[in-house]
């Protein structure tokens, strides 16, 4: 095992890639980019880095110089044989060839396209522009890329034997939430942590104490690159990207109305069992599932990203009700801003009712909280997603209105056409 402490204390060279591979990445990622390079390949889009957590000013915190040295080596970068194998002759839920020859043979010759960085009132202001299955591979490597750089600048402030007790304080922080969940019956639970984590190191440490300390109970990693290193499953389905840029491109109302349901039905047509998870919340869970086909209803599960967990796993349990669908058969991820106290809450709360699962991400992979004077270490909210499409403003409205996106007047728009009235308004942790 790595000893991390030292293997930090000793980074003093000039370029320590944090990003060594195209496939240190989330899952979902490769199955969205895969369903976009089949139905929206020639789609324009540019995608923003945007830090909700404006206390923390990256660019005097984060070398430009370095950010622009790590993100040039990721344009560098190319599929190995070995994870070109492993994608194209992998089983991953069941199926073998989950990714299309065509796929791979354009991802096989992909060099990530240019990015573009500015500096403005302490912030970075990163985007990337181009076609949409070239550019949204740069949403995860870029995030990963900022939060290590700035865990690196507060770290190399410290000595040897000062980061040796920080790790050892993590460590035991982290096995002791492991032990919290270990006793509880039916638990599945999935490291969802990369784009957000204190460093690869790290996560890949943190999927490894999970491994060992729950067994059964912990299902997978996100991280396609951790998931074949550890031979573990590598876990996803979709996210708010396909929603929100199908939105975009739509040219009046009504195909604004009918967008989330497109995504759904593009989806479909690809992957099925385990692979059919609904993600309702982007334009609002309530509205989403009341106008929702009845062919939906028929899915796997819903991930629960935004809002009060519980509302929206008991919003997810009454629909399939009244679909005449059991619920008991279904599947509810919990995704959101997790650690073990809610973990547990939940659990209690819906087992038997659904099948649960959990998504533990950035408390996983990046909880230092409390470990250095001033709180340095805490994690804080970055997100990198599409802005535009084709030239139009993207828009999320989220259950959680204090995540909502986009211009304010298409904001405006998408409430009206979409349905959404009052919504209570929860503290973003991460």
């Amino acid at each position: 095992m790595v000893d991390i402490a030292t293997r930090v204390y000793n980074h003093r060279w000039k370029m320590d890639p944090i990003v060594r591979s195209l496939i240190d990445t989330d899952f979902y990622k490769l199955l969205m980019c895969q369903s976009v390079f089949r139905n929206r390949p020639e789609t324009d889009v540019t995608f923003s880095l945007i830090n909700r957590t404006t206390s923390v000013r990256l660019a005097e915190l984060v070398d430009e110089g370095e950010l622009r040295e790590q993100l040039d080596h990721i344009r560098s970068l190319s599929l190995s044989r070995g994870e070109s194998t492993w994608l194209r002759g992998n089983t991953f839920y069941g199926k073998r060839q989950m990714f299309t020859p065509e796929f791979m043979e354009w991802f096989e010759g992909l060099t990530l396209p240019p990015y573009h960085l500015e500096v403005r009132d302490g912030q970075y202001e990163l985007t990337f522009e181009g076609k949409w299955p070239e550019v949204m591979l740069w949403e995860i490597p870029a995030l990963a890329v900022l939060m290590e750089l700035r865990a690196r600048a507060v770290l190399g402030h410290m000595k040897k034997f000062e980061l040796q007790v920080l790790y050892a304080r993590a460590m035991t922080k982290l096995w002791e939430k492991v032990e919290r969940l270990r006793p509880i019956d039916g638990l599945r639970i999935a490291d969802f942590g990369t784009r957000r984590r204190h460093s690869f190191l790290w996560q890949d440490w943190c999927v490894q104490a999970m491994r060992e300390g729950l067994g059964e109970r912990f299902v997978g990693t996100s991280n396609c690159l951790i998931a074949k290193n550890r031979d573990l499953e590598a876990i996803g389905t979709n996210a708010h990207e396909l929603p929100m840029v199908y939105a975009a491109l739509a040219p009046d109302d009504t195909a604004l109305a009918q967008a989330p349901y497109d995504v759904l039905s593009d989806w479909h047509e690809e992957h099925d069992g385990n692979l059919r998870i609904i993600l309702p919340d982007t334009y609002g869970t309530k509205g989403f599932l009341e106008n929702a086909p009845d062919w939906l209803a028929g899915w796997t599960g819903i991930r629960v990203d935004s809002g009060a967990p519980e509302a929206g796993a008991e919003t997810a349990i009454r629909w399939w009700q009244d679909r005449g669908e059991d619920p008991r058969q279904k599947m509810v991820i919990f995704s959101d801003g997790l650690d073990v106290d809610k973990i547990i809450e939940l659990q209690a709360q819906f087992a038997g009712r659904v099948r649960t699962s959990f998504g533990w991400g950035t408390l996983l992979t990046n909880d230092f909280r409390g470990l250095t004077d001033g709180d340095v270490l805490a994690p804080f909210s970055l997100v990198c997603k599409a802005v535009s499409a084709n030239g139009r403003p993207t828009v999320k409205l989220s259950d959680n209105p204090r995540k909502a996106m986009g211009p304010a007047d298409e904001i405006a728009r998408y409430r009206r056409v979409f349905g959404v009235g009052k919504q209570e308004a929860l503290d973003v942790i991460v």
